[in-house]
């Protein structure tokens, strides 16, 4: 089915965070849109009121009229959804083209100049703010992101005129095997989803598999240290993209950034930059979305000089009290090593308190499977 044909919408899992981009993608180009999710939620609230039709319970009778087209109703549907979910099953016996999230990116990716961000962390903070940085420029973007960029209140950017599409690229289901990116990150591979990939080297190579989706002619840009030939990224270490001189003044980063062509060696820096966003990951999160955008064509003073107006992802360190007798953060940190990062950023921020952690695990394989590593990192609060 071409995009041009479609003129409904389904989305089985309307809810997730990744879906609802999409979904906000065709409810802006004017098509019917609707789906079910199992829970109501903030987010299914907010596209209702965006124009999607949702409904909460597993029935194909509550399937509005005009997504019982085949010919002209493109389904979409999420992983976490059971192979015999009722309305799911129906769309398979009545012959509607079903697609995976992941596969529909993936088309965005091949008809547009797709940026897109890989790795076990730092996907959705290093992906908006890419995102932001050049939405903030002429050229803008458009965006598919994971998570609430705080700065413009959803996890989808549009732009009427930018051929760039910023995209996470999600490497769960080997989801992020679907893409064709133009220029794409990868910021970890520390072993995740063992369930899918089954040893910590076999998803590493799920990795490598996706180093080998990019066009011809596209650019890699990895963290220094990782197994993969790319443009470098790193903290005062002599990578191509490298950060140096940090200081630590009222809330916020101060430091230098450069970049040195390893072809030609010519050195490009910039300094006085600033980031309002705690966390020496939070570093490398900036230098990776500015490398990208660099790469893309975006000036290096430009984006910079943007870092500092970033406001962050909704869940990704926010305050959700923040006064001298309380301080109270949510954060997604799921996985040791992120755990690790949230408390270096907290220590960072108040180095002489203590700090409490209520700690909610994320997948029963992820928490059976690092449980060692989430007793080390958690013993440290």
């Amino acid at each position: 089915m071409e995009l041009k044909d479609i003129k409904s919408v389904y989305f089985v899992g309307a809810g997730g965070i990744g879906m609802s981009a999409i979904a906000r993608y065709f409810l802006h180009k004017g098509l019917i849109v609707a789906g079910y999710d199992k829970t109501p939620s903030e987010l299914t609230h907010t596209l209702e009121k965006e124009g999607m039709d949702i409904h909460y319970e597993e029935d194909v009778q509550l399937i509005p009229a005009a997504c019982k087209e085949p010919a002209s109703t493109l389904v979409i549907y999420t992983p976490a959804i059971p192979s015999n979910h009722a309305e799911l099953v129906y769309f398979h016996e009545n012959g509607f083209e079903i697609q995976k999230r992941a596969q529909v990116l993936g088309t965005l990716t091949r008809t547009h100049k797709g940026l897109c961000f890989a790795g076990t962390h730092g996907k959705t903070t290093t992906s908006s703010m890419c995102a932001h940085l050049m939405h903030q420029s002429h050229l803008d973007c458009n965006a598919f992101l994971g998570g609430i960029s705080k700065n413009y209140g959803t996890n989808y950017i549009l732009s009427d005129h930018s051929d760039f599409v910023v995209i996470e690229a999600d490497e769960f289901d080997r989801s992020f095997l679907r893409l064709s990116p133009s220029i794409a990150c990868i910021t970890a591979v520390d072993a995740d989803h063992l369930d899918i990939y089954g040893t910590a080297e076999e998803f590493q190579k799920g990795f490598e598999d996706f180093t080998h989706r990019l066009k011809p002619g596209g650019k890699l840009i990895v963290r220094k240290g990782l197994p993969f030939a790319g443009l470098t990224y790193g903290i005062a270490d002599g990578s191509d993209y490298e950060i140096s001189q940090v200081k630590v003044q009222n809330g916020g980063y101060h430091f230098t950034l450069s970049y040195t062509d390893p072809k030609t060696g010519q050195r490009e820096e910039v300094k006085d930059c600033t980031l309002f966003r705690p966390g020496e990951h939070h570093l490398l999160n900036a230098l990776a979305a500015v490398a990208v955008a660099h790469q893309a064509g975006y000036p290096l003073a430009d984006l910079t000089r943007a870092l500092a107006s970033f406001k962050g992802v909704k869940r990704r360190f926010s305050y959700i009290i923040n006064t001298p007798e309380q301080v109270f953060i949510d954060d997604y940190a799921h996985h040791p090593t992120e755990l690790n990062a949230l408390y270096n950023g907290v220590r960072t921020m108040y180095p002489n308190e203590e700090i409490t952690i209520l700690f909610q695990p994320h997948l029963f394989t992820r928490t059976r499977d690092f449980a060692d590593g989430f007793a080390k990192s958690l013993s440290q609060f």
